[in-house]
């Protein structure tokens, strides 16, 4: 990444669920193949000298150090062919920003200001791991190794030192919590667990907390989800036999990484027949979602997605509400200190198209 010795400038560009819904999010959400892809075409731009992304369920952000707006752009540009996204519909919901304000939105995002679930800890080793993973790629230099440095310090210091864990949710728990609504108690409760990655981890952990009496993991990697199942006393379950058994379950928390919907309306509607009068629970907690959306249209089967556990999850909202002023606060203070270090450096602006 080199670019002629002009006045570079730090920005961040990208979306949220903040101004994106999820139908979206899912064609923006890059899978390991196509941010790969990414990172290549971006080695190549002129006018990019730094840059690391941050490609959650809930965001892609890129965060980099460019000569001018036209650098930019051209990422852009190359994030909506990969996605297959137009650049008119990306720049209705796309944030920028430069200097001081993307430092201060960094670190708002790395606190857990910014999730869906306000105070989450997911995100701060999302975050962590996006800048690791370009550190590897070697595409961060001075002034983004510096800023995320600093940013994982201030987000540990605007979360040890306000309350906005107070309360603390996350999509396992709100998930479970939510199970435990509907069903009561749980210790007959027949629960699929469709993934065995960290969130599928988190979630079963929540389950068993809850009293699940059955618990059964199922995974594309067998072998990992028989490490899960035994972890957790529950039973692994070949991933090819997870539509013909669905009607076995009430509950099918979802949190693959699949590229596409592997829970389709056929599969439910013919396990819906074998169960009559017993509906099948679904929470979908991925991105792009393991459940195809017209499942939700069937009888007696119901659908729980990313967004609608963040609605649920607003009434928990209440008890750190009052720490989110003194949280943005600090956030404020700690995003210009650290903006005094890497302006000598990166001080261009980026001006919005």
């Amino acid at each position: 990444m080199s670019s002629p010795d002009v006045s570079p400038a730090l920005f961040v560009v990208g979306a949220s669920h903040q101004t994106t819904p999820i139908d979206l999010r899912e064609r923006l959400a890059l899978t390991p193949e196509k941010l790969a892809q990414l990172h290549d075409a971006a080695s190549r731009l002129a006018g990019l000298r730094e840059l690391a992304v941050v490609n959650t369920c809930n965001r892609v952000e890129f965060y980099g150090v460019a000569t001018d707006a036209t650098a930019v752009a051209a990422l852009e540009q190359e994030f909506c062919r990969l996605s297959g996204l137009d650049p008119a519909t990306f720049a209705t919901i796309r944030r920028l920003a430069d200097g001081s304000d993307a430092i201060r939105h960094l670190v708002a995002v790395a606190s857990g200001l910014e999730s869906q679930m306000l105070g989450e800890n997911e995100i701060f080793g999302q975050v962590k791991s996006a800048y690791e993973g370009a550190q590897q790629r070697r595409s961060v230099g001075p002034v983004l190794n510096r800023v995320f440095q600093k940013a994982f310090q201030s987000a540990k210091h605007v979360r040890t030192q306000t309350a906005i864990t107070v309360g603390q949710v996350s999509v396992a728990n709100v998930a479970v919590e939510l199970a435990g609504t509907i069903f009561g108690d749980l210790s007959a409760t027949r629960v699929l667990l469709l993934g065995a990655g960290d969130i599928g981890e988190k979630t079963a952990r929540a389950f068993q907390s809850r009293g699940a009496g059955s618990l059964t993991v199922a995974s594309r990697t067998l072998a990992r989800a028989l490490e899960l199942a035994t972890e957790f006393g529950a039973v692994a379950l070949p991933f090819e036999q997870v539509g013909q058994r669905l009607h076995e379950f009430d509950i099918l928390v979802c949190s693959t990484a699949a590229p596409h919907a592997v829970v389709t309306h056929a599969a439910v509607a013919a396990a819906l027949r074998r169960r009559p009068a017993h509906p099948l629970f679904f929470i979908d907690l991925a991105l792009p979602r393991d459940v195809e959306p017209d499942v939700a249209t069937l009888e007696n089967a119901f659908v729980y997605n990313l967004d609608d556990l963040a609605r649920i999850a607003e009434r928990n909202r209440a008890a750190r509400e009052a720490e989110v002023a003194r949280a943005l606060a600090l956030v404020g203070e700690r995003a210009d200190s650290i903006w005094r270090q890497v302006a000598p450096q990166a001080s261009g602006r980026i001006e919005p198209r």
